[in-house]
C-alpha cells in the first residue's frame, strides 16, 4: 500500500480554530465576571469564589489563544517531506521512503 504524499497545499487549506476560541473565552468572560459579581452582590461566597477561579483560567486561556494568533504560520512542512507515518504495532520495518529517481 502505497504512503500518501504530501501535496504542498496544507498552510493554504488547513483552518485553525484559533478565532473560535478566542469568542468562545470573550463568551466565557462575561459569563464568569457576571457570575463572580451577581453571587457576590447576594452573599453566595463559594460561588462567586468559584466563578472567579473560572474568571481567572478564561483569562489565561485568552491570553495564550491571543499569543498564538500574534505568533502567525508556523513552519510547515513542504511537499518533498513525507507525511508522519502512524506506529505500526505489527512488527514490519519502519518507514523507508522509495529511492529518488
Amino acid at each position: 500500500m502505497p504512503v500518501p504524499r504530501r501535496t504542498g497545499s496544507e498552510p493554504v487549506t488547513a483552518r485553525s480554530a484559533l478565532r473560535t476560541r478566542f469568542w468562545l473565552s470573550v463568551w466565557g468572560l462575561v459569563w464568569a465576571v457576571f457570575g463572580t459579581v451577581a453571587f457576590a452582590l447576594v452573599g453566595r461566597p463559594g460561588w462567586a469564589i468559584a466563578c472567579g477561579v473560572l474568571w481567572l483560567v478564561v483569562t489565561v486561556d485568552m491570553a495564550v489563544v491571543l499569543r498564538h494568533i500574534r505568533q502567525g504560520p508556523h513552519y510547515q512542512p513542504g511537499p518533498d517531506i513525507p507525511p508522519y507515518r502512524p506506529p505500526d504495532t505489527r512488527g514490519t520495518p519502519p518507514y523507508r521512503p522509495p529511492d529518488q529517481p
